[in-house]
């Protein structure tokens, strides 16, 4: 396990276990992290459903959020900047029991700015669920 990958689970457990809205992230696992990369995923269950019985879009944009900020953490000073947008496009449904993988990728980031972009697939990859864009302003 890379030193990143190290310091990305420290995060997100820090995160998932407080009293916030982070708790919403307890079951995401990061499965690598570093050089501007990061790798999650998740076991579709009832806490992540909408009314309809799939995965919440709000969860899959919290995902998106979550997931490519921790990768710009991976690459220049770490720091994990502040969103400044974000757009997400939903695909296809995820049903519990069914896991998620996430790959999120940072495509640049400059002196003030960083893009990212971020997949969500099912079925090792064959079915994507959301893609997702995130710009971010680095402090």
């Amino acid at each position: 396990m890379t030193r990143s990958t190290e310091v990305i689970k420290a995060v997100l457990e820090r995160i998932s276990t407080s009293n916030g809205f982070g708790k919403c992230m307890k079951n995401v696992k990061i499965l690598s992290a570093g050089d501007g990369n990061c790798k999650a995923e998740f076991t579709v269950s009832d806490e992540h459903l909408n009314l309809g019985g799939s995965l919440h879009g709000g969860f899959t944009a919290t995902i998106i959020d979550c997931i490519s900020t921790y990768a710009l953490m991976t690459c220049g000073t770490g720091a994990p900047g502040v969103s400044v947008n974000m757009n997400v496009s939903y695909m296809k449904p995820a049903f519990p029991g069914e896991v998620v993988e996430v790959d999120a990728k940072t495509i640049r980031a400059g002196r003030t700015l960083a893009y990212l972009a971020v997949d969500l697939t099912k079925n090792n990859g064959k079915d994507i669920i959301a893609n997702g864009k995130h710009i971010k302003f680095i402090l």
